[in-house]
C-alpha cells in the first residue's frame, strides 16, 4: 500500500463527521465532485472500500471505522499541538463527548457526570441524549467518547466497544404527598387500582414491573407511559400518579420533585453501564465518572421507607 495522503484522509474524516459528501463540501469549501474524486483515490491507497450508503447519507464500513478512529486521533492531536505552539494550550478545555440514553434518569446522569467538570485541568463536557441505538452508532465512529446506558452493549452488534458496569440499584416508588396519603402505608397492596406512571412499553423496566405486579397480585391503573423519565417525574409531582426511580437517587428525587417515597423493591434492579471504545479508560475525567458510579452513586444504597 502506498503512503497515505493526509489531505485525502482529512476529506474522508470530514465526510464521516458531516454524514454526507454535500455537507463536507460546504465545510471544506470544495465541490462535491472534488471530494468524491479524492475519496476514490484514498480507497485506492488503502485497497478497500471505506464508505457505504446509509439512508440518505454515508457511513464508514468496518475498515472505514478503524481508519476514522486513527484519523480522529491524528487531527485532534494536530489541533492541540497548534494551540500549544500558539500559547493557548495551557488553558484550552479538553472536550469530552458523552451520550446519555433517553431512559437513564436525569438525576442519576447528573450525579455520574458531575465529576467530569471538577478538574484542575479545564474540561468541557458535551452531553447528547438520544435512543441507545443512535448513541452506539455515534460511538462506533468516535463521535462520542462514552455512552451511559441502562443496558450493556450486545455482542451481536458489530461495534468495537467495551462495557464498564457502574452499579445497580433497587427500584423505589414515589407519589405526591396528597396521593401518597390517599394510598396509605400498606405497600405494595396500596398500588392495586392506584394511578401509575410507567416507562415506555418497549422497555425492559416496563416488563419487569408488569411481572412484579402480577406476582404481588396488584393491578395498578396505568394512566401514562414515558420515554423521558424526567417528564414522568414532573407528572408525578403534579399528583398524576405513582412513579418509579432508582433508589440510588431517592433523596434527590424527593427533594427536587417534593414527593414522598411509598416503598422500594429489591427484586427489581436497574443496572447502568458506561460504554467506551477503550477497554482501559485513560482520560481522567471519564475514569472519574466510572469510579464515582461504583464508589458513591451505587453503593451502599439505603432503601427508602414508606413516607420518607
Amino acid at each position: 500500500m502506498r503512503r497515505l495522503n493526509l489531505k485525502h484522509l482529512r476529506y474522508f474524516w470530514t465526510v464521516v463527521n458531516e454524514g454526507s459528501i454535500a455537507r463536507a463540501a460546504e465545510t471544506l469549501n470544495l465541490t462535491p465532485q472534488t471530494i468524491s474524486g479524492q475519496l476514490r483515490v484514498l480507497e485506492e491507497e488503502t485497497g478497500t472500500q471505506l464508505l457505504e450508503k446509509s439512508g440518505r447519507g454515508l457511513a464508514p464500513t468496518a475498515t472505514g471505522r478503524m481508519v476514522f478512529a486513527y484519523a480522529d486521533d491524528l487531527f485532534r492531536i494536530e489541533t492541540e499541538l497548534s494551540e500549544v505552539l500558539a500559547g493557548g494550550g495551557s488553558q484550552r478545555a479538553r472536550v469530552i463527548k458523552i451520550g446519555v440514553a433517553m431512559v437513564v434518569p436525569k438525576l442519576l446522569a447528573y450525579r455520574l457526570l458531575a465529576p467530569a467538570t471538577r478538574f484542575d485541568d479545564p474540561v468541557r463536557l458535551i452531553c447528547h441524549e438520544a435512543p441507545l441505538a443512535d448513541l452506539l452508532a455515534d460511538l462506533a465512529v468516535h463521535r462520542l467518547d462514552m455512552v451511559i446506558s441502562d443496558a450493556p452493549l450486545s455482542p451481536a452488534l458489530n461495534i468495537r466497544a467495551y462495557n464498564h458496569e457502574l452499579g445497580s440499584s433497587p427500584l423505589a416508588f414515589f407519589a405526591a404527598p396528597d396521593l401518597a396519603a390517599r394510598l396509605g402505608a400498606d405497600f405494595p397492596a396500596n398500588l392495586d387500582g392506584a394511578p401509575m406512571l410507567m416507562p415506555s412499553a418497549g422497555s425492559s423496566l416496563y416488563r419487569s414491573l408488569e411481572q412484579w405486579f402480577a406476582q404481588q397480585g396488584v393491578n395498578p391503573r396505568v394512566v401514562a407511559e414515558f420515554e423521558d423519565r424526567a417528564l414522568m417525574k414532573v407528572f408525578g409531582e403534579a399528583s398524576a400518579g405513582v412513579f418509579t426511580s432508582p433508589a440510588a437517587v431517592a433523596d434527590d428525587v424527593r427533594e427536587k420533585y417534593r414527593v414522598t417515597g411509598i416503598g422500594a423493591v429489591d427484586a427489581i434492579r436497574e443496572t447502568f453501564y458506561a460504554i467506551t471504545p477503550e477497554r482501559q479508560i485513560r482520560h481522567p475525567a471519564l475514569l472519574a465518572i466510572v469510579e464515582r458510579g461504583r464508589e458513591q452513586v451505587f453503593g451502599p444504597i439505603t432503601m427508602p421507607n414508606q413516607g420518607a
